[in-house]
């Protein structure tokens, strides 16, 4: 395959000045691990979701896993989660020894269907995880009335709104990541807020073991650094404008689509969209089992990297029958470019490949 040169990413971190010089002023410290900036990152986080407190930790794979410790949820236990979801959750369940029930996604927004959810509910049901896709909150005024304990995946969704409430202060717990494409980018890391203090108390013992009275097998080496913290302050600094910026481009995307042969994403009436991934609807594709690839391929030659937004639904990795609507995903959608550092060109040059593509 030929591409040329110069290639759109699909990602682009938004690093500036003062990321740099605030890494630097850790570096020159010479305190780069968990200390009082992993600390100040977690108090601002609490207070930009409104919430008690929360505890830094590695990953948000690792912050799934210790909201799940933290709710004492483990062998025999069962948890709900979307099919339609990178492997972070099931991985998370695995590790505890519980078991993951899988459950299929509302076809207009990506996110678990809470009708599904609620069927698979069963005596053994512990939790369900609920991941705000792409930007849009889930259902959550419909999954608070299954009376089962929410984690709420706030990875992709920092700042969105469901009925008039922030994202992340609904749940017993919320997780976040901070990966190095995410909202708020630290790199690597994650966190796990809460109202309830036990809980919190609880992630922070399982977060590391120097110093503990007793050993406890639970317990890992979760730790943030101060320099993943000070870039994540950094980022929490500039949250609000990133959040501007991604509504201008989803504003201009959906002007210069709404006239070619995709769908673009659908905001249901009290919820806003946060736009981490502008994730478009291809649905000549539907009939086309390797049709998606081979559009991502001819972009790639276009010099746009696109992406299938999840790798593979979970039900696809254990043979799983029954999640029709996840397949349907898996086949026709499509996350194209959209970043705080994305430029007009860019967008132009963007819209422009799709529409060759697509005829």
């Amino acid at each position: 395959m030929t591409t040329v040169a110069t290639m759109i990413p699909h990602s682009r971190p938004a690093i500036d000045q003062e990321a740099l010089r605030v890494v630097v002023d850790v570096l020159s410290s010479r305190h780069i691990a968990q200390g009082a900036c992993v600390e100040r990152f977690e108090h601002e986080m609490a207070a930009y979701f409104g919430l008690q407190g929360g505890v830094a930790v590695s990953s948000g794979t690792a912050a799934l896993e210790l909201a799940l410790r933290a709710l004492k949820i483990g062998a025999g236990d069962e948890v709900i989660m979307p099919s339609y979801v990178c492997a972070a959750p099931w991985l998370a369940t695995q590790r505890v020894g519980a078991q993951a029930t899988l459950v299929d996604i509302d076809p207009d927004t990506f996110n678990i269907d809470p009708f599904a959810a609620g069927l698979a509910i069963t005596e053994k049901t512990r939790a369900i995880i609920v991941p705000h896709l792409f930007g849009l909150p889930a259902d959550l005024a419909a999954l608070e009335k299954l009376g089962v304990p929410l984690i709420e995946d706030c990875a992709q969704t920092l700042g969105a709104m469901e009925q008039g409430r922030s994202v992340g202060t609904v749940g017993r717990l919320t997780v976040c990541s901070f990966y190095a494409t995410k909202l708020l980018c630290a790199g690597e890391g994650g966190m796990v807020l809460s109202d309830d203090a036990s809980l919190l108390e609880r992630v922070r013992s399982l977060r590391e073991y120097d110093g503990a009275p007793v050993l406890d097998p639970s317990s890992f080496n979760f730790k943030l650094t101060d320099l993943q913290a000070a870039l994540g302050l950094s980022q929490l600094g500039r949250l609000s404008a990133f959040h501007e910026r991604r509504q201008f481009l989803a504003a201009t995307y959906r002007e210069i689509l709404s006239s070619k042969t995709v769908i673009c994403p659908n905001v249901p009436p009290g919820r806003t969209h946060g736009y981490y991934r502008f994730v478009i609807r291809v649905p000549s594709m539907q009939a086309k089992p390797d049709g998606l690839m081979n559009l991502i391929g001819q972009l790639e030659q276009q010099g746009i990297h696109c992406r299938k937004p999840v790798f593979r639904p979970l039900h696809r990795y254990l043979d799983m029958p029954g999640f029709p609507r996840s397949d349907e995903a898996d086949r026709t959608a499509l996350s194209i470019p959209l970043y705080p550092d994305l430029t007009g060109d860019e967008v132009g040059q963007i819209v422009q490949s799709l529409g060759k593509v697509l005829g």
